[in-house]
């Protein structure tokens, strides 16, 4: 049986006023821990639809983009604006900051902002270096394997994206490569940009890369970066990830990012790390 399409992780309330778009989020954010919080991986392609409207540029693509998590993001009402912090001919930096209503103060608060680095297009075409020892092929979707969502962990983001695991999983330790498609859209009535696609699921390479005991440990991100060497294609972003652990309380998680034409970048998450 075909599983029923999941909510758009967003739905626009307003549009382009100056003090920012008002959204509202669906349950299909919701992180596999608090049914409150969202997980991080909807808002940081809210947030990329935000630093690409604003842009709007043909002439230059996304080359890094960090994602800095603020506070939680509660599944409800969010505003998301943007605005060209240094404009130029060939490089543009753009930042989105996302707020939401403390339910305690009546005050609105950031919860996440990101920072886009926006160059110029040019003809490399001739000089294209991938290295294949520092890129590995991977396996494409078609060779993962679908699983269920472990016990104890909520449906919401996790069930909204198709995955297909090569090796590792969610609850599994150690080093995973797997794939992932969103099964819905990131806003009502709009198409994702494959950008929008891919940050959905880069901000699971901390999952997909667990060294710790899930049961013993937390190791929570505080930001998600992504470096792209070309525009991702395509419905399937693939993660071949890992992390380490540091001796004071700090850790890394980072993937090679791919499509299924190859290898379109890499990501990465500080990481704070204690025990439960």
């Amino acid at each position: 049986m075909t599983a029923p399409v999941p909510e758009p992780y967003f739905r626009l309330l307003d549009d382009d006023r100056p003090e920012g778009t008002r959204v509202e989020a669906s349950g299909s954010t919701a992180g596999p821990w608090f049914a409150d919080a969202q997980h991080m991986g909807p808002p940081s392609a809210l947030l990329i639809r935000a630093l690409e409207r604003r842009s709007g540029r043909e002439d230059v693509r996304l080359a890094r983009v960090t994602v800095e998590v603020l506070g939680k993001v509660p599944v409800d009402e969010l505003v998301v604006r943007a605005e060209v912090t240094r404009p130029g001919r060939t490089i543009e930096l753009v930042t989105a900051e996302l707020a939401a209503t403390d339910p305690a103060s009546g005050t609105v608060r950031p919860v996440a902002r990101a920072h886009g680095w926006f160059h110029g297009v040019g003809d490399t075409a001739d000089v294209v270096t991938v290295p294949g020892t520092a890129m590995p092929a991977l396996p494409g979707p078609e060779d993962g394997a679908q699983r269920d969502i472990p016990d104890g962990w909520l449906p919401g983001y996790l069930t909204s994206v198709d995955w297909r695991w090569i090796t590792g999983g969610l609850d599994v330790t150690g080093p995973g490569r797997a794939w992932g498609r969103l099964r819905g859209q990131v806003v009502e009535g709009e198409e994702p940009t494959p950008t929008q696609r891919l940050a959905a699921v880069a901000d699971s390479t901390n999952g997909a890369a667990s060294r710790l005991d899930l049961r013993r440990w937390l190791f929570v991100n505080t930001d998600l970066t992504l470096h792209l060497h070309r525009v991702p294609s395509g419905e399937w972003t693939g993660l071949d990830a890992d992390s380490v652990i540091g001796p004071e309380g700090t850790g890394t998680a980072y993937s090679v990012l791919h499509d299924e034409h190859g290898p379109v970048g890499r990501a990465a998450q500080a990481l704070t790390v204690r025990p439960r």
